[in-house]
């Protein structure tokens, strides 16, 4: 099988989903091309090591002034920002020449970010009068998203700018669910948007859910003891979601837990983290912000608890998987296990209020026998329900349904 994979960034091990994707398509002896930008020399290095494992990429540079004018250009239009964001005419016209001159089985397009590309790789095929099915991995649901983050995100700009892209985000993912072959998301919760914003019978068919699995050799149990009264908060901190989580946890958690156990330390781990949120460690030894780490499990190893207060959100919480991958229970909120199969009280708990959250911190903290089974059951769940090669096995099913749905490119 041969797959031309379209991606709007690079994947690396942050992409979570795109990277195994990939890593999982080449070990099934797949045959991949990769078209993808590159923002730095760190990610043009990791496509180089794509190409030594056998991956065909053709990429282009995406530069800060190539996002900007993105912006300006889709500003004044109907076009939401997201679908533009990450366009780069030397890729598109580089898709546009291995279409024409390598013969493909499958078509796969990443997020909303990446869809233009598609558009334009489907115009192509239709102007050569080549059928070739499409499938586009939307992830997630955005304009569900944006519905969360307008009302309650704590930027006052990120309440507007989320408003300002709403509609015709919305407009945009209706558009996308009936333009490809198949589109795939997360969780139910994003297919049942998505079938609802269509509003027609046959996308019922067309939108399917497949969701996220965790790299079960990376993020794994370590057999060094863990960290004493240590909470962890993990993700790119400039997500704005990933932000509120983490000023929620400082700002309104952690005092209430701070008054009965003044030691406790945080841990904030990922990258970008705004100086908001680096300015809550300078104003508190008990708080640490890593940004970048080399090696997020060996974080997630050592940490005593993992906390997710997050309140908005969609699609699956990776950072709640790989934190009970690695034996490390979690307290999470209601919406974080939105669109995992948990049972609250076995394999994570899970909290509403500040003062619940910080409750059950206390509880778990001076609990051993509660760590110690929490941590056994969350990594049992990840195993048997979020392991990518089980993944990988149901995306070449897909690939399959396509490809017998519609002839190949092939001449």
């Amino acid at each position: 099988m041969r797959v031309l994979m379209i991606l709007p960034y690079t994947p690396t091990l942050v992409r979570t989903r795109s990277f195994n994707f990939l890593k999982g398509l080449v070990q099934a002896g797949v045959e991949v091309t990769l078209a993808t930008v590159w923002e730095n020399d760190e990610e043009r290095e990791q496509l180089s090591s794509w190409t030594a494992q056998g991956v065909d990429v053709i990429s282009a540079q995406l530069t800060r002034l190539d996002k900007l004018g993105n912006l300006a250009f889709a500003l004044p239009t109907r076009l939401p920002l997201q679908a533009r964001y990450c366009w780069q005419p030397r890729l598109a016209s580089q898709i546009g020449e291995v279409l024409g001159r390598r013969a493909y089985d499958i078509v796969h397009i990443e997020h909303l970010r990446g869809a233009e590309y598609g558009l334009y790789a489907k115009a192509i095929l239709q102007l050569r009068n080549v059928r070739l099915p499409m499938v586009w991995d939307s992830v997630d649901c955005i304009s569900l998203l944006f519905e969360q983050a307008a009302v309650t995100s704590r930027s006052i700009f990120g309440r507007w700018i989320t408003r300002f892209e709403l509609g015709r985000t919305k407009r945009y993912e209706r558009r996308m669910v009936g333009t490809f072959a198949q589109t795939l998301v997360t969780s139910q919760s994003d297919r049942e948007a998505l079938v609802t914003m269509a509003g027609q019978e046959r996308i019922q068919e067309c939108v399917t859910v497949l969701k996220n699995g965790v790299d079960l050799e990376y993020f794994s149990k370590s057999d060094l003891p863990k960290a004493k009264d240590l909470v962890i908060f993990s993700g790119k901190m400039s997500y704005h979601a990933n932000l509120h989580a983490a000023m929620v946890l400082v700002k309104e958690i952690m005092p209430i837990v701070w008054m009965k156990k003044p030691h406790i330390r945080v841990q904030l781990v990922g990258k970008d983290p705004p100086y908001e949120l680096r300015k809550l460690a300078l104003d508190d030894s008990r708080v640490e912000v890593t940004g970048t780490v080399p090696n997020l499990a060996v974080y997630l190893q050592n940490a005593t608890i993992a906390v997710a207060p997050v309140m908005y959100g969609v699609g699956i919480q990776n950072k709640i998987l790989e934190a009970m991958a690695c034996g490390t229970p979690v307290i999470t909120s209601r919406q974080g296990v939105s669109a995992l199969d948990t049972v609250a009280g076995r394999d994570l708990l899970t909290a509403g209020t500040a003062e619940e959250f910080a409750r059950k911190i206390i509880e778990t903290l001076d609990n051993a026998a509660l760590l110690a089974e929490l941590g056994e059951n969350g990594r049992l769940f990840v195993e048997k329900h979020h392991q990518w090669k089980d993944i990988i096995k149901e995306l070449l099913k897909i690939y399959g349904r396509g490809r017998n749905s519609q002839p190949s490119s092939r001449a």
